[in-house]
């Protein structure tokens, strides 16, 4: 007897000790943090308080006496946040103090359940008041204080399509500066943190009925809490655009969602009617810039659906499951887009909205249908479905929506380049190459125009690294023909990766029409101007004039290729992206047969131009070259066209980008200006021509000539 009571005494000492060490452990922390003249971040005691309840949540089965004292830690882990309780926060501290007074109970109750009921109360409503006692600093133009509160949030869940926005703190930065008013950063905050939020909300809605599936009891409830939680920090704003009515029923819809998930009653009903409730709503209204930004990535994603579908699909049956997981993830990316914009879209087409809802659902539904083998709908279904919708959305949507955005592009680069490394992760190298083609053809077809333009710097340094690489470092194109190790493919996208944003950050402040009219005009004169030079240097030496015959043919072929460049625009207009594909292809092809034709002319040069004016006697041989001059004839019309055409092409993939972002009337007007001093420099540049003297343009044009064809085989 003496003995166990010596065990009992020793055992409640030492729980004694250890429960002395966890309450002054933070205290200590937080003197020593003090004196060295660094105050530890108000998240270090939040993320502290959660962590205790959790243990609390573990131990209180097993060991009822840990988890009080995990309970005591989580309070006084609180307690060291100093909350004030203000008017704004009190609402937040009288939710955070019920919750760890719910926790003490349920730890004597031994109700794990009701732990985790509690930790999702204290947790939320902490992160209620921290967001109140942000915007009051800001109000106040305490940036030091504002930047100690900022620390007392949550971040989005990072997926590939969403990263964690750093926008709240860049804007309390910039307010320190003097750089933001203080009414500009409250908005920026508001976008950030409640935007944070709702997305918070919309993902625990959805574990609910995971949770619910499994069976999963205390993940129900906790859960159902978070919602709610959620849901009151959102509650001002609901309230400012539905009214007091509807926030009311709101509540009370949350409200039950968490009696329902303790009393074990189905949910499905509930969830239906609050997600009904917050259909169209948006806590923190998107700016013009991320509506635009948004639209784009909706377009795009919706855009590549089809695209995967129908490379996992064969004869109605699916043969590459990973291609359809990506049509899955692309038709989710593009219906999250959509979400964020649906109440603008209700306010300008209710009608329109709520048919792309639904057919948003039925994608969902036939590609579901098709990953689990239920019933695999042939690609054209996919594609029509596609169409139908895409044609729905840009009927509603504002027409900046439907400018190409260069921001929106290079979020979808990044995905598509997710998409890459996981195929090279699970051996699918023809799937990685597919998806570095279409990454590459985004490019091409978007930012590309812009950074020829505004950074051309970076345009040979990110083609290098999709392409074959530079310096040590292999491209993607390379290193997927080698089948390399995946680390090695990450190594690279890294690398990639810093350029591309390097390139979004240049191009971030170029978006105004005149930069846009600008950037046309540079285009057009670039390309123009090697068109010319082009011409120039292959009619240098038929000055002659029984030569000059032969420049009628190749005047021929250029105004074919300005015809053909005008039907590419056009046809452009509508196969942007798939043009863009095999834009390298198409070009390449193009100046295989200049470089033929080319070598067939420099062939005919020296045997009829150079040999023909120096050696009388190979006048006869002249004639017989001369006498195939249909065939000559046929050979000039080709060459003044693929030399043209060439640049004609390029410059369209351009120019229809640019106009995709700014629209026809601000590209149209600096094409025009471009295309008016590429038609002076080349009337200067065929007038000098003329009058420069025989011998030497021998001379010059064959090295120039030379220099064409090396340049053109080189590419």
């Amino acid at each position: 007897m003496r003995h166990l009571v010596a065990v009992n005494v020793l055992r409640c000492a030492r729980l004694l000790t250890v429960a002395v060490i966890a309450l002054a452990a933070p205290a200590l922390r937080m003197v020593q943090a003090q004196a060295s003249g660094s105050a530890p971040p108000l998240s270090r005691f939040a993320e502290q308080m959660r962590a205790e309840l959790v243990q609390a949540q573990i131990a209180v089965a097993r060991d009822p006496s840990a988890a009080v004292q995990n309970v005591q830690a989580a309070q006084h882990n609180a307690d060291l946040l100093a909350l004030p309780d203000t008017e704004l926060t009190h609402p937040y501290l009288a939710r955070m103090k019920e919750g760890l007074r719910q926790a003490r109970a349920a730890v004597v109750a031994d109700d794990p359940v009701g732990i985790a009921e509690a930790r999702a109360e204290a947790w939320t409503a902490l992160m209620g008041a921290g967001y109140v006692m942000l915007e009051a600093s800001i109000h106040v133009t305490d940036v030091a204080d504002a930047q100690r509160w900022l620390t007392l949030r949550e971040f989005r869940t990072a997926t590939r399509f969403s990263r964690p926005g750093a926008d709240a703190t860049l804007a309390v930065a910039a307010l320190g500066t003097g750089a933001r008013s203080a009414a500009d950063t409250v908005q920026a905050v508001r976008a950030d943190l409640l935007d944070t939020y709702q997305a918070r909300l919309g993902e625990v809605l959805r574990d609910i009925t995971v949770a619910e599936s499994k069976l999963f009891p205390a993940r129900r409830v906790e859960t159902a809490t978070l919602a709610q939680g959620y849901f009151e920090i959102l509650l001002p704003s609901f309230r400012e655009q539905r009214g007091d009515v509807a926030a009311r029923a709101a509540r009370q819809l949350f409200a039950g969602l968490r009696q329902d998930a303790r009393a074990g009653s189905s949910l499905d009903g509930t969830i239906g009617e609050i997600q009904a409730l917050l259909t169209g709503f948006r806590a923190a209204p998107l700016s013009p810039n991320e509506q635009t930004r948004r639209a784009g990535q909706m377009f795009r994603f919706l855009a590549l659906v089809p695209v995967e579908y129908e490379r996992g699909v064969r004869n109605g049956e699916v043969v590459k499951d990973i291609e359809i997981v990506e049509a899955i993830t692309f038709r989710n990316a593009a219906s999250a887009a959509f979400a964020d914009l649906q109440s603008i879209l209700d306010a300008r087409d209710k009608a329109g909205a709520s048919l792309a809802s639904e057919q948003f659902s039925q994608l969902d539904r036939m590609l579901a249908d098709a990953s689990e083998r239920r019933h695999v709908a042939d690609p054209a279904e996919i594609q029509r479905l596609v169409d139908q919708l895409s044609q729905r959305l840009t009927a509603s949507a504002p027409a900046e929506w439907l400018r190409r955005n260069s921001a929106a592009d290079f979020d979808v680069i990044y995905s598509t380049l997710d998409a890459l490394e996981n195929a090279v992760r699970a051996g699918q190298y023809d799937l990685a190459e597919s998806a570095r083609v279409d990454a590459y053809a985004l490019l091409e077809s978007g930012p590309e125009a812009r950074l020829s333009a505004f950074a051309p710097q970076y345009v040979l340094p990110i083609e290098n690294l999709f392409w074959q690489g530079q310096d040590d470092r292999k491209g993607l194109a390379l290193l997927l023909q080698e089948r390399a190790a995946a680390g090695e493919v990450k190594a690279t996208r890294t690398e990639l990766d810093a350029l591309l944003k390097e390139a979004q950050s240049a191009l971030a402040n170029t978006s105004t029409p005149e930069a846009a009219a600008a950037n046309a005009g540079i285009i057009v004169l670039r390309e123009g101007m090697e068109a010319v030079l082009i011409l120039a240097s292959l009619m240098g030496s038929m000055k002659a004039a029984s030569q000059r015959k032969f420049r009628r043919p190749m005047w021929i072929g250029t105004g074919a290729a300005a015809v053909a460049t005008v039907v590419t625009w056009l046809a452009a207009q509508g196969a942007l992206t798939l043009l863009a594909r095999y834009g390298e292809m198409l070009e390449a092809i193009v100046s295989i047969i200049a470089v033929a034709v080319l070598l067939l002319v420099m062939n005919w040069f020296f045997h009829d131009v150079y040999w023909t004016g120096w050696m009388a006697n190979f006048h006869a041989q002249k004639r017989r070259i001369l006498t195939g001059e249909a065939g000559q004839m046929l050979g000039l019309v080709v060459l003044g066209f693929t030399s043209v055409y060439r640049e004609g092409f390029e410059t369209v993939l351009f120019l229809q980008a640019l106009v995709l972002e700014s629209g026809v009337n601000v590209v149209l007007l600096g094409t025009l200006a471009g295309l008016a001093f590429t038609l002076l420099l080349g009337w200067v540049t065929f007038t000098l021509q003329a009058r420069l003297p025989y011998k030497k343009m021998l001379i010059v044009t064959g090295v120039l000539i030379g220099v064409v064809l090396v340049t053109m085989a080189g590419q």
